[in-house]
């Protein structure tokens, strides 16, 4: 997992379960809402558009403690942060506390401490949360997950949990215990409200009122076209797989004035699919090309890439192709690749150059520092995504933006194919396509006809905004969980 620099937004999910399925759905500005028909559930929460990454109000224990966690595919331990914690009681101007909710187990009748000491994550920024294994009640909205195995951030770095949905082999017991525990996704199987250890995913458009994650099935309103299925690549080829990892053959830049193709020096495109990590990162090399592209520069001041806002309505789009040449092809449009850089107030603007008062957003394709590369919720949201476990399988089409209609397939048994994918042919699990152009045919089209770029960037911001993106850069989770089993 690893969350923007800058918060982008914040959304919380809601759960129903659905005859071998369970849903979580994203709805925005509504009140808590819960229905029941046909043995179903179906609920809604409110959008909040604060933090960056996706967001799910839960209750854990008995009786219920309402906290909000972040999901996140890019790793596998449910956890809480502990109202001692530090992190949660010395709020300052610096620290806002825990405002997401945090954990009493002196308050849950079934709390059962399993494992003191053994919950120890950190990600690669360098931030951490530690403390004990417990096991307790996890409901979502009338779905209760009994006896789940969760951490407890007694000390922690970060102020808001996490709900990892990854592969066991993920799971930060691996680092202290040498062991692996089942996971949500494992449990929701194992109590039979699912039939396989599966899950798509449906985050919609940027400014979306509705999304979801479907456990155990998919929905086929949600996507346009066919759904194809290509292989998770496991670290150094290897049977133990630990991220949804997979290659990640081609990007190409597409406006009114032509198509390129990004080239790199890497050998290989690995790239993990994780809902957790708010943005796109590609290799220095590619990233730069994308940013010539869009003329997008890189702050020093900020750490990011940065464009005016107004590229996001620009006529183009970056196409990701996986699995080689016949493989399945997400667009991403600029409307979904431009951000604002924090929520609330004016934003900074340009103080000179060829952008001078124009606004400044964020780019939403950043530059990696090494392999996995990832595709975060910039590219996410994009693509409706389906996560096999069992199969070791990835199925991807183009998601069906704000689609109001619903058609849930579940998985017929656990290890039973993906509902209605067809198999990538020909599939290439480590090569990549190569550049052919020369120059980039397509920037003119992005930049309107005008090919300048934006200008060095070092203190040419202005505007009071840039304060409140100081304290946004220095508070905002970073970083992918670096524990157990992991690409070296």
């Amino acid at each position: 997992m690893r969350a923007s620099p800058l918060a982008v937004a914040g959304v919380a999910l809601a759960s129903a379960a659905q005859a071998q399925v369970v849903q979580f759905d994203i709805e925005k500005r509504h009140a808590p809402r819960l229905s029941r028909r046909d043995g179903t559930i179906d609920g809604t929460l409110s959008n909040q558009r604060v933090q960056g990454g996706y967001f799910i109000n839960v209750q854990v224990g008995s009786p219920g403690q309402n906290i909000t966690l972040q999901l996140d595919t890019g790793s596998s331990d449910v956890w809480v942060p502990s109202s001692t914690a530090a992190i949660c009681t010395q709020v300052s101007e610096r620290n806002p506390g825990c405002q997401f909710g945090s954990f009493n187990p002196d308050d849950s009748d079934t709390f059962d401490e399993v494992g003191q000491g053994l919950f120890d994550i950190t990600y690669v920024d360098g931030s951490s949360s530690k403390g004990d294994y417990f096991q307790d009640n996890f409901q979502i909205n009338g779905v209760t997950v009994k006896n789940l195995t969760m951490g407890l951030g007694l000390s922690s770095s970060i102020p808001n949990g996490l709900i990892g949905v990854g592969y066991m082999n993920d799971e930060a017991s691996v680092s202290t215990t040498r062991s692996t525990y089942p996971n949500l996704p494992i449990v929701l199987q194992q109590q039979k409200l699912i039939n396989s250890v599966a899950f798509s995913l449906w985050l919609n458009d940027l400014d979306a009122s509705t999304g979801s994650i479907l456990f155990g099935g998919i929905d086929t309103e949600k996507y346009h076209g066919d759904l194809t299925s290509i292989d998770i690549i496991s670290p150094n080829g290897g049977k133990t797989f630990t991220e949804f990892a997979v290659n990640l053959y081609s990007v190409q830049a597409t406006s009114p004035s032509g198509t390129d193709t990004l080239s790199t020096s890497e050998d290989t495109l690995i790239a993990v699919l994780d809902s957790g990590t708010t943005l796109t990162y590609l290799p220095q090399d590619m990233a730069e090309e994308a940013w010539n592209e869009v003329g997008a520069e890189y702050s020093n001041e900020l750490g990011l890439a940065v464009v005016p806002c107004s590229v996001g309505n620009t006529n183009g789009f970056f196409s990701f192709t996986f699995a080689g040449t016949d493989g399945p092809t997400i667009n991403v449009t600029l409307s979904e690749l431009v951000l604002d850089l924090f929520s609330g107030g004016p934003a900074p603007r340009f103080s000179s150059g060829p952008n001078k008062g124009q606004s400044i957003c964020e780019f939403g394709i950043q530059n990696g520092t090494g392999s996995p590369f990832l595709l975060g919720d910039t590219f996410l949201r994009s693509a409706f995504v389906v996560y096999d476990l069992v199969n070791n399988q990835i199925a991807i089409a183009p998601t069906n933006f704000n689609s109001t209609r619903t058609n849930v397939v579940a998985f017929a048994s656990s290890g039973a194919p993906i509902p209605s994918a067809t198999a990538a042919p020909n599939q290439s699990r480590t090569g990549h396509s190569s550049s052919t152009h020369s120059g980039l045919s397509a920037a003119s089209g992005f930049h309107d006809g005008d090919d300048e770029n934006a200008g060095s960037l070092t203190s040419v911001f202005s505007g009071p905004g840039m304060a409140v993106v100081g304290m946004t850069i220095c508070y905002t989770l970073l970083g992918s969980a670096i524990f157990g089993i992991g690409w070296l």
